[in-house]
């Protein structure tokens, strides 16, 4: 029978305890042999990171024990932690960003010295090399006095015994990218950047020819005109060259042929995503140097081969997803790869040529909601400022158990995601189910500046922070509210990060939302700029301008320094270990809505750093916000609810 309730208290299967029990976060997903490695990120550990390997006919086991995590911190947000040589794992650990190498039946050994001072050494995206006793990496050096322009990165050559120290073989530019060896160990093809530029906004693609000894007897430029970006290059098995450019305005394809690139399979999409992290890898190749792809399709996602005519990815598998962190498997039969879906819990999956099935290695959670109480996304696309148009994906409230009275129209949760070079994604997520499933429609928002869509949608954030952003966000749901999808009165936004900052903006300076949550967000863009790590030092001179020229510029779009106007009511999340975004932005802030008499609430996570991991953090967030809602727009919910103190909390005008 199904139940008549009001949206917002409706009673969800969908517990605070299924957003994080038997829950981990997949990644990087490699091959030795016959044996599947990849890494688990694990609530219910703290969020510590876990190699995991399958060894053929076995269980999977964990490679290490509880006292090491292997995350590397290059970047501040590392990538690829880790690779195999035969049956020995070469890891970052989080605590020291020392590298161990660890094989069966023994535990793991540094292979690098400890620095002077705690994690000012950091490894990420280990390579080995085709003798098998060594491993290239990039590193990244922290000075004791820890500014971000002392830092320095470059590549270099380990020795896998722990005998040597590092030897740098490339060095001279502020970032290096994803590393690719070619099939024989001669020739090592890399990335680089330089400030003022971001990955996404222009790189250039070297390759050094190696000798016998691991040093760089020649380099050449291989491509990197002005105003193009370049990411995750990688040999095929004939040796050659390819890599993915967006020098026609989507990153595409492409071989090196004779000294020429080659264009593979052009389209109007993105194929691959913004280097936030170093490792991603968007295709791979089989064993006869078949391309096998993890290509954008509309609202559908495919696992696809290159054509013959070298023109088209055919689609081998279709899904309304992704693919993503393709490797090939040991012998190149097939790959290896990330797979998400909005029905189905993201998972490690092989795939064969020939075959329109999945292996599922790993999911992410072996409990599934049943479909009844899963809210499927539909794609949108809606006008916005400027005479454009920008996307979202709307989920509409769904629960097999309950529907609201006639008439009622659901509270709708705009959701802006980080980056803000990053986009929205369709995997299936239970932090956006916990909403829907209660009856509460929610929109996540790829505005103006998310990938995906093109250079040029990309660049609409040039400049415009907090301004694309802010006006894609209020007219997702102001077209949502014309659809007659959501309820104009109960808007909600939240965000973390920069779409903790976005979400700040809608906040100050429009008057659409009812409520909003801000976690770990940023209240001060100067502040940011003044004292921020290397990787996004100069980030802000594209999103606003360069400091300190344009400092009244960033002034006037610091949500901090104009709460005077902000009259709505707003929660804020942030971790006490956060160097990213410190704790001094949330206190401020806390502060000057005090002063203002604004109703609010703030909650502090001992422990957390920029990003929630640990499952108590992530139930406590989700809990704190659905009460705090619920206390703005006067519904009941059916949760048997922890209450969040709630300061001027008179002036919510609701008992």
């Amino acid at each position: 029978m199904v139940n008549h309730a009001p949206y917002g208290s409706w009673a969800s299967p969908i517990t605070l305890d299924v957003l994080v029990e038997d829950a981990v976060g997949l990644s990087f997903p490699l091959t030795s042999g016959d044996s599947l490695y990849w890494t688990e990120g694990r609530a219910s550990e703290g969020g510590r990171q876990v190699v995991v390997c399958r060894p053929p006919g076995a269980a999977p086991v964990d490679v290490f024990g509880p006292e090491f995590n292997a995350r590397s911190a290059v970047h501040e947000y590392g990538g690829r932690s880790y690779c195999v040589i035969g049956e020995t794992v070469v890891f970052s650990n989080f605590s020291d960003q020392r590298l161990y190498r660890v094989s069966p039946g023994t535990p793991p050994e540094p292979i690098t010295p400890a620095p002077r001072t705690a994690r000012a050494v950091r490894f990420v995206a280990p390579l080995p090399t085709a003798d098998g006793r060594h491993v290239i990496a990039v590193r990244e050096r922290h000075a004791e006095d820890g500014l971000a322009e002392h830092v320095r990165n470059d590549v270099v050559v380990l020795a896998l015994d722990g005998s040597a120290t590092e030897r740098v073989i490339a060095s001279g530019h502020d970032f290096y990218g994803r590393l690719s060896l070619s099939p024989d160990g001669r020739r090592l093809a890399y990335v680089t950047w330089d400030h003022p530029d971001m990955p996404w906004d222009q790189s250039v693609l070297w390759e050094a020819e190696l000798d016998e000894r691991l040093d760089v007897s020649a380099l050449r430029r291989v491509a990197g005109a002005p105003g193009e970006s370049i990411i995750q290059p990688a040999y095929s098995p004939a040796g050659v060259l390819h890599f993915i450019s967006d020098c026609t305005g989507y990153w595409n394809l492409y071989a090196e042929r004779d000294g020429v690139p080659v264009p593979l399979a052009p389209m109007a999409r993105d194929l691959g995503q913004p280097d936030w992290v170093v490792g991603n890898s968007a295709y791979t190749f089989l064993g006869d140097g078949t391309v096998i792809a993890g290509f954008p399709d509309g609202e559908l996602g495919g696992l696809g081969a290159l054509d013959d005519t070298a023109r088209a990815f055919v689609a081998e598998i279709s899904l309304p997803g992704q693919f993503a962190n393709l490797e090939p498997l040991g012998d190149a039969s097939g790959v290896v790869a990330l797979c998400s879906a909005p029905d189905r819990p993201s998972a490690v999956v092989c795939w064969r040529p020939g075959s329109k099935r999945l292996e599922v290695v790993r999911e992410s959670r072996t409990r599934v909601v049943d479909s009844g109480y899963l809210s499927v996304p539909e794609l949108i696309t809606f006008p916005t400022e400027g005479d454009l148009e920008a996307h979202a994906w709307y989920y509409p409230p769904r629960n097999a158990d309950f529907e609201a009275p006639p008439g009622e129209r659901p509270p709708l949760l705009v959701r802006s995601h980080g980056g803000p070079t990053s986009a929205a994604s369709r995997a299936l997520n239970y932090a956006i189910q916990f909403w829907t499933s209660r009856g509460v429609a929610v929109v996540d928002v790829d505005y103006g500046g998310s990938t995906g869509y093109g250079r040029a949608y990309r660049e609409r954030m040039k400049g415009n922070w907090g301004i694309v952003d802010v006006d894609d966000c209020v007219n997702a749901a102001l077209a949502l509210v014309e659809r007659g999808l959501a309820d104009g009165e109960r808007l909600l936004i939240h965000g973390g990060s920069a779409g903790g900052f976005t979400t700040l903006c809608a906040l100050v300076f429009r008057e659409v939302f009812a409520a909003g949550a801000s976690s770990y967000g940023i209240g001060d863009v100067s502040a940011l700029a003044r004292d921020t790590h290397k990787f996004e030092a100069h980030y802000l001179d594209s999103l606003i301008g360069p400091w300190p020229e344009a400092e009244a510029r960033y002034a006037e779009r610091s949500p901090l320094l104009h709460l005077d106007a902000m009259r709505t009511p707003t929660i804020l999340f942030q971790g006490l270990e956060d160097k990213v975004v410190p704790p001094s932005q949330a206190e401020t802030l806390v502060a000057a809505l005090a002063h203002h008499h604004v109703p609010h609430a703030y909650v502090a996570f001992a422990g957390e750093q920029h990003g929630f991991r640990r499952a108590e953090t992530i139930k406590r967030v989700a809990e704190a916000e659905l009460y705090f809602y619920s206390r703005v727009l006067g519904f009941e919910p059916a949760d048997v609810l922890e209450p969040v103190e709630i300061a001027d909390a008179d002036r919510l005008g609701r008992s």
